[in-house]
């Protein structure tokens, strides 16, 4: 990933907490032609000490990415956050010079590793409760899998393969006109603020945040 400066993050736990919010990332792999192959899959990531850990998702059995992927591959996980154009028309130093062009604002997380292929139904099952229950918290009715019969759930585990992102590298950008002046960023919130698009929204919520956000 590019990283200026003024736009990384390094907050490791703050880089966590975008990542289960999120709760998805696309997978880029290639094949041994060289030719990439991406899918977007829920993901848990399970954090340790050394600030890496490991991502867990799950890949239908059917997509033909994961047979092109030995384990030990390389691999690269892109978790999106909100994105946004930017106009110039915003920023107050086009009155005063007109030297402005537009840009694109957006957060991201880009997690590098190696990667292992399972069809070990036990670890399947294990990787498809951790989402489960990820996504379930928090709603008045929760759904287990153990409220799906078990030769039902057996049958849709073997449509589906583990796929585990052994994490070496973190990577967290957030564009949010930092290398602006105050009055250009302020030009830029406020029409954000008033866009009818969420996303547009919520790059304005994180620029008026202190610091370099990629939640909040």
């Amino acid at each position: 990933m590019y990283q200026p400066a003024h736009f990384t993050v390094s907050d490791v736990d703050h880089i966590h907490e975008f990542v289960t919010h999120v709760a998805a990332a696309d997978l880029v792999t290639v094949d041994e032609s060289g030719q990439p192959h991406s899918t977007l899959m829920p993901c848990v990531w399970k954090l340790d000490e050394t600030g890496h850990g490991v991502l867990y998702m799950h890949m239908a059995r059917a997509n033909k990415q994961w047979e092109s992927v030995h384990s030990g591959a390389r691999a690269l996980a892109i978790v999106h956050g909100p994105q946004a154009y930017i106009s110039p028309s915003n920023y107050a130093a086009k009155a005063e010079h007109g030297k402005v062009v537009p840009t694109w604002n957006y957060t991201s997380v880009h997690l590098s590793g190696t990667v292992e292929v399972s069809q070990d139904p036990e670890y399947l099952r294990e990787i498809v409760r951790e989402l489960t229950d990820h996504h379930e918290a928090g709603r008045e009715k929760s759904w287990s899998i153990d409220d799906a019969p078990e030769t039902y759930m057996n049958a849709q585990l073997r449509g589906i393969v583990a796929i585990t992102l052994h994490v070496d590298r973190v990577e967290a950008k957030a564009k949010l006109n930092q290398n602006r002046s105050q009055e250009d960023q302020n030009g830029v919130i406020a029409d954000l603020a008033t866009s009818t698009h969420a996303e547009e929204q919520l790059i304005a919520t994180l620029m008026s945040s202190d610091g370099n956000k990629l939640i909040r």
